[in-house]
């Protein structure tokens, strides 16, 4: 069903997603203490997209020349994800009033848009 590439590619996105998750959830609770939860959640969302620029783009398909337009669309994919997951954060919030829920749904639902963002758009 899935390439061997494919398997690959995953396998590493999904731990490049789990170093940016660790940096979201990290940066999320420490920004807590001085920012209200949307302010919060869009900059550590923001620290967490760095981190998974760089690994999955060295890394996870390994595409190690310079580009522009790479940036450009990660950037693009970045900004659709980045709103949708702090949307679907507050919306979770008012619905559940549990952050760890609300941080889980909203991240799972950005991983899935970027994982497909990028294997067919971003790092073609």
């Amino acid at each position: 069903l899935m390439g061997k590439k494919t398997k690959k590619e995953l396998i590493r996105f999904l731990f490049a997603g789990f170093s940016a998750v660790g940096m979201d959830l990290i940066s999320y609770n420490v920004l807590l203490n001085f920012l209200n939860y949307n302010i919060a959640k869009g900059f550590s969302f923001f620290l967490g997209t760095i981190i998974a620029f760089l690994i999955n783009k060295y890394w996870t398909f390994e595409k190690h020349k310079k580009s522009y337009v790479e940036i450009w669309q990660f950037g693009l994919l970045y900004s659709a994800t980045l709103t949708i997951n702090v949307i679907t954060n507050y919306y979770v919030l008012i619905a559940s009033d549990f952050v760890l829920l609300a941080f889980l749904i909203a991240t799972g639902t950005s991983t899935v848009i970027n994982f497909l963002g990028q294997k067919f758009w971003v790092f073609t």
